[in-house]
Parts: structure tokens; C-alpha cells; sequence
């Protein structure tokens, strides 16, 4: 099968960082704002986040989007 077209992937992708970076926020957005200087804070976030879309987030959106992004 051949890989999805990069424009396909892209979207798939901000679809699933979208709501997962607005969730953390949502919860944890306070304790984020508490770390500083800013490069830690973005390290800490970035800490969760990737590993959040690379086992969970993009899994799951290709699974439901293998259709469109195959067609």
C-alpha cells in the first residue's frame, strides 16, 4: 500500500495535536504557566505532548481517517 499523500498527513495531524494540546491546556494549563523560564516550560510540555500524539493521538486518527487518507 502506498503511503499517504503529505497534504493527507498534515491534516491528520493537526487534527489530532489541536484537541490534545487544548485539553492539556484546559487541564493543566496553570501548572504549565508555573514553570519558567519559557524553554523549561516548553520542554515540559512538549514532554507530554509528543509522546501523547506518537502512541495515542495519531494512532487513533489514522485508524478512523485510513479511508479518506488511502483514497
Amino acid at each position: 500500500m502506498k503511503p499517504p499523500k503529505k497534504w493527507k498527513m498534515a491534516i491528520v495531524i493537526w487534527i489530532a495535536i489541536y484537541p490534545t494540546i487544548t485539553l492539556l491546556f484546559a487541564l493543566f494549563g496553570y501548572h504549565f504557566s508555573l514553570i519558567n523560564p519559557l524553554p523549561l516550560r516548553t520542554l515540559a510540555i512538549t514532554a507530554v505532548v509528543v509522546p501523547l500524539m506518537v502512541f495515542v493521538a495519531l494512532p487513533l486518527a489514522q485508524r478512523l481517517m485510513a479511508k479518506w487518507l488511502h483514497k
